[in-house]
Formats: structure tokens, sequence, C-alpha cells
């Protein structure tokens, strides 16, 4: 069943030019920043405000105060918080027809040549970091000189910037104008702008901008050897370059409360502390549509937990006031019989992404590396899995058995490969395992390999509450004689397996199924089933692992550089199209349940949290729904 859910992307709006909010209104502030005000220690709203503030009306106007309190799982979920208050100089919007749009946010316009090949900008007259000092194309000028194209912090461009194997380029026009030219035309730029920022050192970074006045004092561009192995050694970090990234000490929000910031919270207590603390920007940058600042909120309060127990108990007792973030389908019936008594309502967004076993192409378990690489060994497991299953037990019934594909909805779905090797055919799966060579087997029944030990994959999740579909998964692979042994380990671990190579199998979200171009990586084997073949592609053979010249995997890479540099949009999908064919149709990613919604759960004195947003890392997860606008009832 597709739980009636609507067509929710018909078309990709490009806003090309846009105007902050007029003057005319007469501006509010928190009453938390009023006492500062009239304390002397901060100026007045209008002197902190942009000249032209942007209006957000994508809900009721609302009263500031109270405190927001979410759950989170300690310093190995930064993206969690981090979904809360990314800054993109555009970002998604998602009107009530459900189409998604492109709104600018701190910049006050924006305009692509007819060609695709060059993107003007203009910062918000007045903009300002969180500690008052002004945002300028200063900063512009020293994130694409210093740090972008500084290859001691980001040693190698995206594929993303660069598309033809050019990276983009930055000029300076005047104090808030610059521009962005590519030399090819580059029709997917906003939308992947949107989605991803402007890419590593983090993408947590505000787009094009980063605090100049504040950051210089950790470059050797600016200061001295002796400053630099002092902030080193007080960071406990190894070298400069430490400093610096999505996990620096530095440049981390979640870890600096030192670090300025254009986003409607800022960090006050970061992890690991039980409680982690985000507390008002005072400069934000948005007002709503009656002149109040923006957030409404102010303070955000992350509570540690470590079992999905302790999460759902958080629920029950009306403990969390919003959150999407670790809540779990098969416990959706637990959910909504307590609603009356947490005093909440159980919300459906909708999910664009496909819960999926994640293969590694180049483990080091070269028994398991010769069988990925045969077809009929990835289309056995993926046809001997019993999806249906999974959905009634561990989805709650809630989504539909499928492969791992674009999700109906998507300008990209393709209704014949939503059922590729999604079919429950054990009779065949077998068949397939004896065909390759993997016809004998020990006294319990499990195949044995070519070097006569029993064919074991190793699967891990990174939540306790996916125990349950994997021990799924593996009572229907017992069934073909393939040993799954399940390991719950937490998400550091879980991504540090994958960054070194040291996974065999992995069960998560494959996401960004909705508007592909906006970031094609996970398909293109970054991070996940073929991470090594990947890094060996966008270092240009410097590290990684060469893939075979005929394996298919070039043709996905072919295919997306072929989009990345064509002409018009209708060309460029067409390249899309062709990649995403030759994934499914390879498996390399077993998909099992997709088509679910993401439940979130919202007090009942939680204003302006919509219903029926999409969920995907490309819109931004919870970030879609703008939760500065979020406010509690009086």
């Amino acid at each position: 069943m597709r739980n009636n859910r609507k067509i929710f992307i018909a078309s990709i709006v490009a806003l090309l030019t846009s105007c902050a909010a007029t003057t005319a209104l007469a501006f509010q502030e928190s009453p938390m920043l009023a006492e500062q005000v009239k304390a002397g220690k901060l100026p007045p709203v209008e002197k902190r405000l942009p000249a032209k503030p942007r209006v957000l009306d994508l809900g009721e106007a609302g009263t500031f105060g109270g405190t927001w309190h979410r759950a989170y799982k300690g310093p190995g979920d930064r993206w969690g918080p981090t979904k809360l208050l990314e800054e993109r100089a555009v970002k998604f919007v998602m009107g009530e027809d459900g189409k998604l749009e492109l709104m600018p946010t701190f910049i006050e316009s924006y305009k692509m040549s007819p060609d695709a090949k060059e993107f003007t900008f203009t910062l918000l007259e007045g903009l300002k970091w969180s500690d008052g000092q002004p945002v300028t194309t200063e900063d512009v000028k020293f994130w694409y000189e210093d740090v972008f194209m500084n290859r001691d912090i980001v040693p190698v461009i995206d594929t993303l910037y660069a598309p033809g194997g050019k990276p983009m380029k930055v000029d300076i026009v005047d104090a808030r104008t610059f521009k962005v030219s590519f030399e090819t035309p580059y029709v997917y730029f906003l939308t992947i702008m949107a989605k991803d920022s402007i890419g590593e050192p983090s993408l947590d970074r505000p787009t094009f901008i980063q605090p100049k006045h504040y950051l210089k004092n950790f470059h050797p561009k600016y200061v001295d050897k002796a400053a630099l192995d002092k902030a080193v050694s007080e960071k406990g970090v190894k070298k400069w370059q430490d400093l610096w990234g999505s996990k620096g000490p530095i440049t981390a929000w979640n870890q600096n409360p030192a670090l300025p910031v254009i986003t409607p919270w800022k960090i006050v207590t970061p992890p690991p502390a039980d409680v982690m603390v985000m507390e008002r920007n005072p400069y934000y940058y948005m007002v709503d549509k009656a002149g109040n600042q923006l957030p409404y909120i102010d303070r955000v309060e992350h509570k540690l937990f470590d079992a999905q127990e302790s999460f759902n108990l958080m629920v029950v007792q009306g403990q969390l006031d919003m959150q999407q973030r670790f809540t779990n389908n098969g416990d959706f019936t637990f959910y909504k019989e307590n609603e009356k008594k947490g005093n909440y309502k159980v919300l459906k967004w909708t999910n664009s992404e496909v819960w999926s076993l994640v293969p590694n192409l180049t483990t080091k378990n070269k028994q398991l590396q010769e069988l990925y690489a045969k077809a009929e060994f990835r289309q056995a497991l993926s046809i001997g899995v019993d999806r249906d299953t999974i959905n009634e037990l561990a989805q709650s019934g809630l989504g539909e058995a499928r492969s791992a594909s674009p999700v109906s909805g998507s300008p990209y779905y393709q209704e014949d490969l939503e059922k590729h090797w999604a079919e429950f055919d054990p009779e065949k799966a077998n068949k397939l395992l004896d065909q390759i060579g993997l016809n004998k087997k020990d006294a319990d029944g499990f195949r044995l390999g070519p070097d006569g030990k029993r064919v074991t994959i190793v699967v891990e999740a990174n939540q306790d509450a996916f125990a349950n579909t994997l021990e799924l998964v593996r009572n229907s692979w017992k069934d073909i004689g393939i040993e799954l042994q399940a390991r719950i380990i937490d998400r550091t671990a879980f991504d540090a397996n994958r960054d070194n190579n040291s996974f065999e199998m992995q069960y998560t979200s494959f996401d960004r199924l909705s508007i592909v171009p906006s970031d094609p990586r996970l398909i293109l084997g970054d991070d996940g089933y073929g991470q090594e073949y990947y890094k060996w592609h966008e270092t240009k053979g410097v590290s990684g692992i060469e893939p075979p010249k005929d394996h298919p995997i070039r043709k996905l890479w072919a295919a997306w550089e072929k989009a990345s540099v064509a002409g018009t949009q209708e060309e460029a999908d067409k390249a899309v199209n062709e990649m995403i064919r030759t994934f499914v149709e390879q498996g390399y990613v077993i998909g099992l349940v997709g088509e679910t919604p993401a439940l979130v759960i919202a007090k009942n004195t939680v204003k302006n949290v919509r219903d029926g947003l999409i969920n995907d890392d490309v819109t931004r997860g919870e970030g879609l729904a703008f939760p500065a606008q979020f406010f509690f009832a009086k």
C-alpha cells in the first residue's frame, strides 16, 4: 500500500530573483533579548536585523519563549541537531500543493545566466554574524580562497563542485555581490547547493561564507606557527588542519560555542553532555509576517539516550516536544495508543528513503568480495528476503516491498525499477547460488565457499531498534543457506567502519531518492557499497581502490559526468535516468521496504509543525519544516 501518498514533487521551480521584506514592519523581539538590550548588552532589534530581513511566512504568527526538548544519541548524532539550523543560500520550501521550490535565505537575490554557467548572488544588506560582526563578501573570499581552494583543508574538491573536472570559480563584485561560474553549463547547481551547501570541509557550513574575523586566527596565512601550535595544543589535536572540518573543534558548530554563526540558535553546551543546549542567536536575520524576529523558541535542549526503549519512554511520558529523528515505524501502534497520555500527536511525513542492506564491494573479506562481484549472488541475496514479513513486523505494515530506487512521486521514478529483484523467490535464489558453485553445505545447512568455510555475512546496524529487522533477514537467508551475523554498534563506529573499509554489509536507510541530482553520490558509490571505488574516482587514483576496467560502476560515473555538463535540463535528466537504471539493475544495494511514512512526534502545545512534509536528506529532514517558526501555545 502507498498510504494514499500524493505526487509530492511535481516540479522544482528556481526563483531567479526574490526580494526581502519591506522595511515597513515594526520589529519585535524575544523578552530574553529585550532584557539584554535594556541592560546595554545588545543593540536594539532593528540594529541587529538586516535592512530588509527575510520574511518567513509558512505558518501563523507565534509567541516568544520556551525550551524545545529533543533527544539525541551523543557526538555521533551531530547531523540530527544540525538539520534544525542549517543555512543554505537557497533552501527547499514545500508549498501546500506539495511542490518543492527554492527560496533564498540570507541572500537578497540571485540569478542564473541563460547558459547556466554563471550564478550571481547578493547578500542581505546589514546581515550579521551571531557576535554582531557584519557578513560581507570578505567572508565569501575567505571561504573560497583560504578554505575551499586550500588543499591542506580541502584535499579533494568534490565532483559536485567541479563539473567536467574544473572547480567552480568565485569572483567578488562588491561588498555584497559575488559571482560563481563554471566552464560548462551546470543546470543542477542550485538544487545541489540547497542540499549540500558548499560541501567540505563540512556541509553544515552556511553556503559561501565563513567568519573570516574569527577563523583567520586558526589559519597559517594570517597567524604565525606559534599561535597555531598553541591552538593545536589547547584543542588536543595533532596538526592545525585537524582544527577544521565537520568534526574540527574550531569549525564544528556543535563543539565550539565561540564560533560565530548565522543560524537561529547556537551551541552553548556542547556534546557529550547529558543535555546538549542551544540558545537563540540575537542577530538571526529572519522575521515573521508580523515583524517578530525569529526564532520564537529561546532554547533547544537535546537529552542524551542510549536505547530505543529509553527513547520511546521519553515519547509516551511527554518529554519530547517535537521529534522525527529516531522514531521507529515498528512502534507506530505504541505511539498512537499513548497520544493522549503523552499529550502529543503522531504526524506522518513522506519518506524518500528505502530501508536497505548495503554490501561492501571492496570488503577485506576476500571470499565475500569475490561473491559480491557476481550478479547472481547479489540477486540471490535480494530475492531471498521476505520483504512483506519485514514490512508487517518491523514497519507496522506501513510500507511496501521495493528496490532501492527513486520513490513514487519523484520526477526520476521509474515503475519497472521499483520491483527489480524485490520479489520473494527462495527457490530461484537457491538455484542461483548452486549455479555459481555454492552447492556444498555444512551440517547446519549453510553453504560453503570455495575455501571450504561457511558463507557468513556480518551485517551492522547503528540502532538497537533495527535488531528485529536483521533477525527477519537472518531467518530468510538461513533458508537459502547464507548465515547472517547481526552486529549493533553506535553511530560513530558505524561511520568509521564505512570510512575505513572495515565492514561487510550495513543495514541503513538509503535515501536521496527524491530529487536525485541534488546529491547522486550514494548512487555513485560514496558512503556505502563502493566507498573505496568512489574514493579512487574522486582523488583520481591518489587513494581508494581502482575498480576493474569493465566494472559497471564506471558507467554510473560516466552518466553523472554527462549530466553535470549537459546544456539543458532535459539532456541532464536523460543522463541521470541512465545512471539510476544502471545502479538499480546491477543490484548493488538491496532495498527492502520503502514508501513508508516518517513518524513525527509533536506535542499539542507546539504550533506550526506541518504534516505531510517530505523527509529526505536532500530536503534536510526536519529542516524542511523551518524549525525557527515553531512556537509554544500560551
